[in-house]
Formats: structure tokens, sequence, C-alpha cells
């Protein structure tokens, strides 16, 4: 089976999600962002302080191209999909599942984590208009959409397993 790939706006749920249908489908986990942070030895936060966002979506293009591209579950990273490169090789390598969660859940959502780089400032405008400039990206990419707003773990996994005839 081609890998599955969990791409939607950062908070829609893509690690967690990712780790529960890793299980249910007895799958390997692999997430973008936490294989960046091994190889660099730095956490997100301070690779985009230290070399910058573009260094980083360079790097994100090249993990993505390395990770296997069957038998596992793939989580990326927000905003992988802001790289052209990046939407061909999620539809070429894999089934691309776009985890949906609305604007204002995605507020609730985050309103506490500090951990996110691009939501420095005013959180809510930055969630605004990253959220508005991406959503076209993630719709275009995904063979199947998830919405996540308001549903538990188990029930979007089932959804999931449901979308690639798993079930």
């Amino acid at each position: 089976m081609k890998s599955i790939y969990l791409t939607g706006f950062m908070g829609a749920g893509k690690t967690t999600i990712g780790k529960a249908l890793g299980e249910y489908l007895k799958m390997p986990v692999f997430d973008t962002d936490q294989e960046i942070e091994k190889i660099e030895a730095r956490t997100i936060n301070e690779i985009f302080e230290r070399k910058g966002e573009a260094y980083f979506r360079a790097f994100e293009t090249r993990i993505l191209g390395e990770l296997p591209v069957e038998d596992a579950v793939i989580t990326t990273g927000g905003g992988i999909v802001c790289r052209e490169e990046n939407r061909e090789l999620l539809k070429e390598q894999g089934t691309v599942i776009f985890l949906f969660a609305s604007e204002e859940e995605i507020v609730k959502r985050l309103k506490q984590d500090e951990t996110r780089p691009l939501l420095k400032g005013d959180k809510i405008a930055r969630i605004a208009t990253l959220y508005n400039e991406r959503l076209p990206l993630y719709k275009q990419t995904a063979d199947y959409m998830v919405n996540t707003t308001g549903k538990g773990i188990a029930e979007v996994v089932t959804e999931i397993a449901t979308c690639l005839n798993l079930q």
C-alpha cells in the first residue's frame, strides 16, 4: 500500500491522528517535523530563528523525498503544501488525507501554544492569514478531506479507514 500522508493546518490533529492511525493500520509513523528536529538536533522554533524559514522549507522537501513511499503513515508540517514541489511529491508518492478543522477550532486549539514560529505576534491574525493562504493548497493536494472539528480521535481514524476502504 502507498504511504498515507496527513496534511492540514497546524492544530488540525495530524500528529495525534497519525499516531492513532499507525496503530490501527499496524504501520510505522513518521513525522516530517520530528525527523527534521532529530537531524538538526534543534526544535523547529530554533531552526526558524537560526536558519530561517527558507532553510526549513528546503529541508522539509528533502525529508519528504527520503521517507518511505509504501506502508507508512507520514504526518507533515502545516506549511508543507506551500511548495509546489512538495505538493507534487505528496500526490505522486502516496495517498493524501487533508485533516480539516475550522478556523475557529484552530484558534481554540492553538490559543496557549507557544511552539509555532509562524504564530509569533498577533496569533489570531496570523492564523487567519496563513489559514486562508493554505486552505486552497490543502484542498488541491488532497485525495480525501476529513473534518476533525469536534470529533474524537477514534472517529477520525475510522473515517480515514473508510475513505481508504480499509474497514
